[in-house]
């Protein structure tokens, strides 16, 4: 009776901490987050992601990786996220390490009308946090919780970065990492191992190798980490014939961050007949690589199965709905000079970045605007500018028809300019923005009306 109540009662909690995130890329801007499961649960997608927190005092190990939580996220377009909330903490879950912030990359799979979380941390009998870690598993009736967690972490598991697979037969399959990438078969109840962990061979040797997500498509099983080649992490990924392998490695999935970010951490998804690779990167903390942020880019076969190389953007996937806001900071192309992406705010990232135009001919695109079938009126620009400057918007192409021209004055305070439209617009658009002349212009969002 009390376990139903308290269920109850989490499940109102959760209901009410619901946040509505609209994003591209990165798509959870309310928080840091990395190491992104994805799972497809009736006509929804669900995000299992960790939880980075910034480094405080006393904290676990300083300037390290800190993660105390876990939430969910779910959406049905790819664009508009909720957040459900918080589903699991360190401190309630009865094997743990309290305060041992390592609460690292988990997963969630379904099987028999529950929903399995899996998840690593460091266990309570463990003298030095980081160190020695097990994965447990915690239940529930709905993808978003409550999770009610086992008592116990799975025997003769010992590492991080647990997977799930379930393969056409029934079989389910567990993953994780520790020096190498373990696999074994799981038992009817998902919460035991009934195979001895086998070490997936012929995978890379030199660097380290985390993170294991597996696959089947088309009768290939695809086994997809990251590896540290060089000196940071890019996604790899092998082939074989069988979920515990032997894999032969086939291809690089995404290269080494540019801006140098450490880690990477993913996992492939088919949502309505595309696939996405979900992944992170450290968008909102671009000095501290430690607090991290999840990202979606389309992922492409080739006719003989291999992946192409997924090229990181900011845009990221789904149609845009011109009548909610638009944040074109999160661009498809721009010019080689005269545009810059800055943060709103740099004491409070999470508020966002804004687009800064500072020269002739200047040109942002960001593409799939969706205009519906009613041709908008009017355009909102929320706008600042300390010299003034004018702006001009088309669809098609750049030297396409003049749809908008916004004179913006001088001002040092945002303000939101409300421009008609000299064209109709309806269906889906590509959106391009010209600086015309001197002058300087910063854009936050727009919409249409």
């Amino acid at each position: 009776m009390y376990k139903m109540q308290l269920c109850r009662i989490l499940t109102i909690i959760l209901l009410l901490a619901t946040q509505g995130l609209f994003a591209q890329n990165p798509i959870i801007t309310n928080q840091y987050s990395a190491d992104p499961t994805a799972r497809v649960f009736g006509d929804r997608v669900y995000v299992y992601p960790s939880h980075d927190i910034p480094p405080a005092p006393g904290k676990g190990r300083p300037n390290w990786f800190l993660m105390e939580d876990y939430h969910v996220f779910s959406s049905d377009n790819l664009v508009n996220w909720t957040d459900h909330g918080m589903i699991i903490h360190q401190n309630k879950v009865p094997w743990v390490k309290p305060d041992s912030y390592s609460m690292w990359a988990p997963d969630c799979i379904y099987r028999n009308g529950k929903y399995y979380f899996y998840f690593p941390s460091v266990p309570s009998d463990t003298t030095t946090s980081g160190r020695g870690f097990k994965i447990g598993v915690a239940i529930s009736d709905q993808p978003t919780g409550p999770f009610i967690p086992e008592s116990t972490p799975i025997k003769n598991v010992n590492g991080i970065d647990p997977n799930v697979f379930i393969d056409k037969d029934g079989q389910a399959y567990l993953y994780w990492s520790q020096g190498h990438i373990y696999g074994a078969k799981l038992k009817e109840n998902m919460l035991e191992l009934a195979s001895e962990p086998v070490v997936l061979q012929e995978l890379p040797t030199k660097g380290l190798k985390e993170g294991p997500f597996l696959f089947e498509r088309n009768g290939i099983y695809y086994m997809t980490y990251p590896h540290v080649e060089n000196k940071t992490e890019r996604l790899e990924y092998a082939t074989g014939n069988s979920p515990l392998g032997p894999f032969k490695f086939a291809g690089v999935i995404m290269d080494e961050s540019p801006d140098g970010c450490w880690t990477n951490h993913h996992s492939l998804v088919s949502f309505k007949d595309q696939w996405y690779l979900f992944y992170h990167h450290n968008d909102l903390s671009p000095q501290f690589d430690k607090n991290r942020s999840v990202r979606i880019d389309s992922l492409f076969f080739e006719p003989d199965g291999t992946i192409r190389k997924v090229l990181p953007t900011l845009r990221g996937v789904g149609v845009s709905n011109a009548f909610q806001k638009i944040q074109i900071d999160r661009y498809s192309m721009i010019s080689d000079s005269g545009v810059s992406v800055e943060f709103l705010d740099s004491t409070d990232r999470f508020k966002g970045w804004k687009a800064r135009f500072n020269s002739p001919d200047a040109w942002l695109q960001y593409n799939s605007v969706d205009f519906g079938k009613n041709a908008p009126e009017k355009m909102k620009v929320r706008i600042t500018s300390k010299q003034g400057g004018t702006l001009q918007w088309r669809t098609g192409s750049r030297s396409g028809p003049i749809l908008s021209e916004i004179i913006v004055p001088k001002n040092t305070s945002w303000k939101v300019i409300q421009t008609r439209l000299a064209l109709p617009q309806t269906g889906l658009q590509h959106l391009f923005v010209t600086m015309k002349g001197t002058g300087d212009v910063d854009i936050d969002w727009l919409n249409f009306e």
